[in-house]
């Protein structure tokens, strides 16, 4: 007969064996954390199919919107820690809630665990056509010349495009007229009409006002030039050192999700990623698919940190305080 401490063993061994043995089991949802339409949500359902063929389990899109995007993402933070609920975690509720938001209910570094960033999209400086200025060093040269008097419209106050423009006025020792809007999709209108001379907006939404001879993109905040604008050159090419700001999107789970879980997330975001119909999709939005360096969680996780630490830089200069 079996030993007392052999059936206990026994016992021991079917209650640390956890449901995820079979992982996944039942549908997983990714929680986007912004209304519907958007970059976020655009590349979260790019990527459903793909990956709910890939996992086995259908993949279903959630959309949880609210107080900049920290509600759906506190939703996954507080999830249990099964692999069964994802956020498609982007700038807002990552690195810029949590330095100007001074009750954030979650830790961005603590209460999640990073997948892989799947793309990014660079913020481009838009300008209006009417305007002699066809590079960087024609409007830093004017900004000198009349400080404070070009208006530049963001998504809004402490939105990752009024960060990025207090940082490039850092950098450049340009005094622009920061002109904060609901979003970007709030300052295209206003710039259409001629009511703002320039936006600091993401290339996604730049694009077609470019393409249409609405505006005209003088740099993009990127490494290297994009293949859908190759002639349009990037603002380190202009003089403005190491000056790279871009949108994100990435998938993570919640903290303390086991990886038997883990692995086949990771392993299934990255083929995606790899994709070249993904990456042509995303080339079509102004993107970049990830590399495969950012597409790893370790590498993601690196990049948030460095992020957050980029955003706390942007929000001293432009004298943001944590509300």
């Amino acid at each position: 007969m079996p030993s007392r401490r052999h059936l206990l063993a026994l016992a021991g061994a079917s209650l640390a064996s956890p449901a995820l043995a079979a992982w996944p089991e039942r549908p997983i949802r990714v929680v986007v954390p912004y209304a519907a339409g958007g970059n976020v949500d655009t590349v979260a359902r790019l990527m459903q199919p793909r990956l709910a063929e890939r996992l086995g389990q259908p993949v279903v899109v959630e959309n949880r919107t609210g107080a900049g995007g920290s509600i759906g993402a506190e939703l996954v933070a507080r999830a249990r820690a099964d692999g069964y609920s994802l956020l498609a975690g982007s700038n807002g509720p990552l690195t810029v809630n949590p330095v100007v938001q001074a009750r954030l209910p979650y830790d961005p570094m603590r209460d999640f665990a990073p997948i892989g960033m799947a793309m990014q999209v660079p913020l481009a400086l838009m300008v209006q056509t009417s305007l002699r200025i066809a590079g960087i060093a024609e409007l830093v040269a004017a900004a000198r010349a009349r400080p404070n008097e070009i208006g530049v419209g963001t998504a809004g106050v402490a939105s990752s495009t009024h960060m990025a423009l207090a940082l490039f006025g850092a950098a450049t020792g340009a005094a622009l007229l920061h002109v904060p809007y609901r979003g970007g999709g709030a300052a295209l209108p206003d710039f259409l009409a001629g009511n703002v001379p320039a936006v600091f907006i993401e290339l996604s939404t730049a694009l077609p006002v470019h393409v249409d001879g609405k505006g005209r993109i003088i740099g993009i905040a990127a490494a290297h030039r994009l293949p859908a604008l190759p002639d349009i050159p990037t603002m380190i090419e202009q003089g403005v050192a190491d000056f790279v700001a871009a949108s994100y999107v990435g998938l993570l789970a919640t903290a303390g999700t086991p990886e038997d879980a883990m692995r086949p997330l990771t392993a299934a975001l990255a083929t995606e990623v790899a994709n070249p119909e993904f990456a042509r999709r995303i080339g079509e939005m102004g993107g970049e698919a990830a590399t495969p360096e950012l597409a790893s969680p370790r590498g993601f996780a690196d990049f948030l940190r460095a992020e957050l630490t980029r955003t706390r830089r942007a929000a001293e200069i432009a004298g943001i305080r944590p509300e």
